[in-house]
């Protein structure tokens, strides 16, 4: 069996772009983690356990990682594990309207800067604000489009359900 070097090296000219190919889309498929910072400044009236956000931090990232995979893929049932309520809603939209065009998008999340602002009293909601930066392609009708680095803030709010947080409210703002 030959190497990929040794077949570059034989049929340069034909197996550089997909070599090239196969490399952009590992990227852009989130083979690399992305770097994140967490703060937790002012919680509410109620103090957030170390476990807590250990676990609020993890799902959410999980909620970008099935957001990436719902818009890359046009499937909104891989919202379920991540999303509910209104924070589904949209984004299922979002598929749908994708699916219309004949279009998707890829996401590749690089770096998240969490601040947790507020804990509800009775445990059930924590709010958290994401300076986060992204890139993202959009793909027409198999035909990918240029590519655009993202920078924007977004605000969730995540809610315990039987084992997992979930994103209950996920909306951008203006920086």
């Amino acid at each position: 069996m030959r190497t990929t070097s040794q077949l570059l090296a034989r049929r340069p000219g034909k197996l550089f772009p997909l070599a090239c190919a196969i490399m952009g889309g590992l990227l852009l498929s989130g083979f690399a983690q992305p770097t994140v910072r967490v703060d937790a400044d002012a919680v509410g009236p109620r103090s957030l356990q170390e476990q807590t956000k250990t676990a609020v931090v993890r799902d959410y990232l999980q909620a970008w990682k099935s957001m990436s995979e719902a818009l890359q893929e046009n499937r909104a049932d891989l919202l379920d594990t991540s999303y509910l309520g209104l924070a589904k809603e949209k984004l299922a939209e979002a598929v749908r309207e994708q699916q219309e065009l004949g279009m998707k998008v890829r996401y590749r999340d690089l770096s998240h800067h969490l601040n947790i602002v507020f804990y509800s009293p009775e445990g059930l909601s924590v709010q958290l604000l994401d300076t986060v930066e992204y890139d993202m392609q959009i793909v027409d009708h198999d035909q990918v489009l240029a590519p655009q680095h993202v920078r924007a803030r977004y605000v969730a709010v995540l809610t315990p359900t039987e084992v997992r947080w979930k994103v209950r409210v996920f909306q951008a703002q203006p920086e």
